[in-house]
């Protein structure tokens, strides 16, 4: 044993730690209490949904609130914009024309005639798609679901298919594609057939809020008996890109088959014209500027259409539609589309 040293007794030697071990019990037990308090009073707050992350400055361009998924709203007219295609329509005496545009994002728009029924043309098509796609997102046909050719559902005009044996069977989604693609009319008549034919199209066209959309007879249907407007074309591509039809891949299946549309002479070169370009490849010009327009066409000699989904520099989307009913194959059905679609491009975009 060291000198001048004594030995700890039993009561020195546990009493430290008993200390420290009492103290960490008083701590834990005040930061609990502490904890439940706060928990108690931020409850209600957190039930309400009070407590939201900081939101991020993202610059002018996305500070305005976009329109809520699956809304079709209207809000602001471009009144400038309505005027300007009234004056174009005028200036062509013997044409009648119907125009809208809708800019999801914030909901400016422009009218002209929008809820004038007139003949679809191919431009049927595009509701048939969204048609189609719904029912193969709800597993009511599949991807690659054959669909017979029949003598009932050939159509002459453009495409290919009816070129095909009697018999032949095609998967839903080569008629789909096709019936964008090339607008080939017996591929949308196979849809036609089964999405249930045109009387349960019709009910369906008008229960999502197309009432001027009818098929009333098979393509190509060259009398122009099939008919639709400008505001439910628009409204047929918006109903898939803001979500209120389609899941997300359903709605890139639909962009996707848009987006292989070989026809580009009406829209997409107009819009390009109106910034201050022409080109043989309109849709490739428009890339330079930021903008991207997947259209589906129509012609029938005496009535002309264009519907598209336009994706602008800025980031927002629009939806413009033009139709145009006249005397057979008169140049200027086609001239007043793509001048109407030319004032778009000058309002939203401007010039370079």
């Amino acid at each position: 044993m060291t000198a001048g040293r004594s030995p700890r007794s039993p009561k020195s030697r546990w009493g430290q730690p008993l200390r420290l071990v009492l103290r960490l019990m008083v701590m834990g037990i005040g930061l609990g209490v502490i904890t439940g308090t706060s928990l108690k009073l931020l409850a209600p707050r957190l039930a309400q949904g009070a407590m939201e992350a900081p939101s991020l400055d993202l610059g002018a361009a996305n500070t305005g609130k976009g329109l809520d998924p699956g809304q079709f709203e209207p809000r602001t007219e471009l009144t400038a914009l309505s005027q300007r295609w009234a004056q174009l329509a005028a200036a062509q005496k013997g044409l009648q024309s119907s125009a809208f545009l809708l800019v999801l994002d914030d909901g400016r728009f422009a009218q002209l005639q929008p809820d004038l029924a007139l003949p679809a043309a191919s431009s049927i098509k595009t509701p048939i798609l969204l048609a189609g796609l719904e029912d193969f997102d709800n597993g009511k046909l599949r991807w690659n679901e054959p669909l017979p050719l029949t003598k009932e559902v050939v159509g002459g005009g453009a495409g290919w298919m009816a070129s095909k044996p009697v018999g032949t069977r095609f998967p839903f989604f080569e008629a789909a594609t096709e019936m964008i693609r090339v607008s080939d009319n017996s591929a949308t008549n196979l849809l036609i057939k089964r999405l249930g034919g045109k009387t349960a199209l019709n009910e369906r066209f008008t229960a999502i809020g197309l009432p001027s959309t009818a098929v009333n007879n098979w393509l190509p249907d060259l009398e122009g008996t099939n008919t639709t407007s400008s505001r439910d074309l628009a409204r047929s591509i918006a109903l898939v890109d803001t979500g209120e039809k389609l899941s997300p891949r359903a709605r890139d299946l639909f962009r996707e088959i848009m987006g292989t549309s070989r026809t580009n002479t009406l829209i997409p070169l107009g819009l390009l014209l109106g910034l201050g370009k022409d080109s043989a490849d309109p849709d490739s010009e428009l890339l330079s500027f930021g903008i991207t327009a997947y259209n589906k066409t129509g012609d029938i000699g005496i009535a002309y259409s264009d519907a598209a989904l336009i994706q602008l520099p800025n980031g927002q989307r629009a939806v413009a539609a033009f139709m145009v009913k006249g005397p057979f194959n008169d140049p200027r059905s086609a001239d007043l589309i793509r001048a109407m679609a030319g004032e778009v491009s000058k309002t939203l975009v401007g010039r370079k």
